[in-house]
């Protein structure tokens, strides 16, 4: 047969089956979301997961987690051990089958696990699947098993290697630099983060979480431990830190009576804000879900009956709506669902009808208790709701006069932006400069067929002290939000961003190198957190990276973006070289800032992300807020490495 033949000849043998270990190492994104930093990270979790879907039934509540010096991960529990015994169907140890097939596992028995986090039985597969080598060690009725594997294959039968009074499981795996070709180097903040949060999630459990790589002058790993008596309670306090509540109390409530527990913590601050933070069975629901549906009603049900019946909204000229009962909310609501449905772009979203009423109920009970036992606290709450009402009034008509002056609303474009002529808002690009000079200089030096540049004037207000009508009446912030194209507000929810007609792909915050200008990013940040997160949950926003020195010897030249480059640059021109500190944009021409920071083919973006939600909103209220003591503690620890925006 011919190749032209062959090339032409779909038929049934061109259809490859790739069955189990093989799909997930051709097809890793379908299983971890990414072969990026998250999905690496994800690893983690899914092994974590399992330890904590033990302690979740009652038979674990030790766990351990390290960071190796090789950069492998082990992760260590005293729950009941895998099951090392024959598996009749398959013929070979049930920790064989649960470790190398895709959907083995106790999770889908609901007399071993009523309810479960993690991918729900394919978890630890998958983690083995994606590494370059995994060892089990199971510690079970007396004996300790173990197996090792590479590339998700057994290397050799389970083996009992000696005797022990311990229990439990430990996992060790190193990802497979072939399918994490970004990096496979575990970030220390990320994953304590989320050990920190799964303690507040399942209280009564210690998480053990070390970094091998890192020893102090005392020879000591990095070493952290969470343990949360309090659970929710805990984690409302830890979240608020940096806020000025305005009750007295952290309102609670763990309602287990039903088909579906509930737990529910919530406090009010000064803050402007609404911050609620939603988990289904330790998983975070970013897009929320039916939970949040019926918490949402059960606490504007439950506030508009006591407000009613207080007298105090009788000289209300206009009615008080869902979100003014949620400013300067602070909110966490956990649920454990036995077979919960997620749905939504990114499969966080909670589906199952059958959850809006427990949890409205339990909500409404709970505050219903509360506001009579605390009459001070209540008349605080419903004069807080008063006042998001007036504001909620103000910002709704400065937000008209934002989307008058939108594109799409026939007021133009700002002035001050220079826009590109490419119409396609994926190939479009606009650049948020610090100052009309280094707009000016950007101008000059960019690619007016996709790139746009928008100089801002100065520092940009503080989103996390104001309030909402304030920041819509702030010309610059005005100004972003027509040079975008997006709009703010409907009829069912006030905060609502529409993004539809974004005409940027592409959002690139560009500064100084020094304080003044990580300052000035961080409150750009703050503010596309705050009233834009949409754009940096699907990936819109980055950071623009100018280099600190350019290295200069008769026609050699280098650029450095930190010290230890400065000197290597220098090095290698024999140590002499005439080196130039570049304090701002400004000081570069046209020329070099394309080269340098505005060229796709050589510049450095740094996509903002967000890893955990309740992490980043702790931290810009720490960054931003009134308290000094907790910020100058994060710079003074974080200083020389810190880099929260990617």
């Amino acid at each position: 047969m011919s190749e032209e033949i062959k090339k032409n000849n779909y038929s049934a043998d061109s259809i490859q089956a790739l069955e189990g270990m093989e799909h997930v190492r051709m097809r890793p994104s379908m299983y971890i979301g990414d072969v990026g930093v998250r999905g690496l990270h994800h690893l983690v979790y899914e092994v974590v997961d399992n330890s904590i879907d033990e302690a979740m039934g009652g038979h674990c509540d030790t766990i351990s987690v390290a960071i190796n010096e090789d950069g492998s991960i082990t992760v260590e529990d005293n729950g009941r051990g895998i099951p090392v015994d024959l598996h009749k169907k398959e013929g070979v140890s049930a920790l064989e089958v649960v470790m190398t097939k895709i959907g083995a596992g106790g999770k889908f028995d609901k007399d071993s696990y009523k309810v479960s986090g993690g991918l729900h039985g394919v978890g630890v597969s998958v983690v083995n699947a994606l590494s370059v080598h995994m060892k089990s060690t199971v510690f079970r009725e007396g004996k300790i098993y173990e197996q090792e594997y590479e590339r998700g294959k057994s290397i050799y039968p389970v083996k009992q290697i000696g005797e022990t009074e311990k229990r439990g499981t430990r996992q060790t795996f190193y990802p497979d630099p072939t399918i994490f070709q970004q990096t496979i180097e575990f970030s220390y903040e990320t994953l304590s983060a989320r050990m920190r949060e799964l303690s507040f999630l399942n209280k009564g459990i210690t998480i053990t979480f070390t970094d091998k790589r890192e020893v102090d002058e005392k020879g000591e790993f990095k070493q952290e431990v969470f343990h949360s008596t309090e659970g929710l309670k805990e984690y409302i306090r830890y979240l608020d830190g940096n806020r000025e509540p305005i009750i007295s109390h952290v309102i609670s409530m763990d309602h287990d009576k039903g088909e579906i527990p509930v737990e529910v913590a919530l406090i009010y601050n000064t803050s402007y804000g609404e911050n609620i933070f939603s988990y289904v069975n330790n998983i975070n629901t970013h897009e929320g879900g039916t939970h949040l549906q019926g918490f949402r009603s059960g606490l504007t049900r439950t506030l508009k009956k006591y407000a009613d019946a207080s007298g105090m909204l009788d000289k209300l000229k206009f009615e008080i709506a869902g979100d003014d009962f949620r400013e300067g909310l602070t909110a966490i609501v956990s649920v454990k669902v036995a077979e919960p449905q997620f749905e939504g772009q990114t499969k966080t979203k909670l589906g199952n009808r059958e959850v809006v009423s427990p949890v409205s109920q339990a909500v409404a009970e709970m505050l219903e208790n509360y506001l009579e036992e605390n009459p001070n606290d209540a008349r605080t709450i419903i004069q807080k709701v008063i006042l998001a009402a007036q504001a909620r009034h103000a910002a709704k008509k400065a937000r008209e006069m934002v989307q008058r002056k939108t594109v799409m609303g026939g007021g133009g474009l700002p002035g001050k932006l220079s826009d590109c002529s490419e119409q396609d808002p994926e190939k479009c690009e606009v650049y948020l400069v610090e100052g009309d000079s280094a707009g000016g200089t950007a101008k000059q030096g960019r690619d007016r067929n996709f790139q746009a540049i928008l100089p801002l004037r100065g520092k940009i207000l503080n989103v996390e002290k104001a309030m909402h009508h304030k920041v819509f009446e702030n010309e610059e912030i005005r100004n972003i939000f027509t040079a975008l194209g997006v709009t703010v507000g409907t009829e069912e929810d006030s905060k609502a961003l529409n993004i539809s007609k974004l005409r940027y792909h592409k959002v690139i915050i560009m500064c100084d190198a020094d304080v003044d200008g990580s300052h000035i990013s961080t409150l750009i940040l703050t503010f596309f957190f705050r009233f834009m997160k949409e754009l940096i949950e699907e990936g819109h926003v980055y950071i623009a990276a100018p280099p600190l020195y350019l290295v200069k010897k008769g026609n050699k030249k280098e650029y450095a973006w930190n010290d230890v480059q400065r000197d290597q640059a220098n090095e290698r021109m024999g140590g002499s070289a005439a080196i130039q500190r570049y304090k701002g944009l400004g000081e570069m021409n046209a020329e070099q800032l394309w080269e340098t920071t505005m060229d796709p083919s050589f510049r450095t973006l740094r996509q903002v992300t967000i890893e955990s939600l309740a992490e980043a909103d702790r931290v810009f209220s720490m960054l931003m807020g009134d308290e000094v003591p907790p910020r100058k503690e994060f710079i003074e620890k974080n200083a020389v490495y810190a880099n929260i925006d990617a």
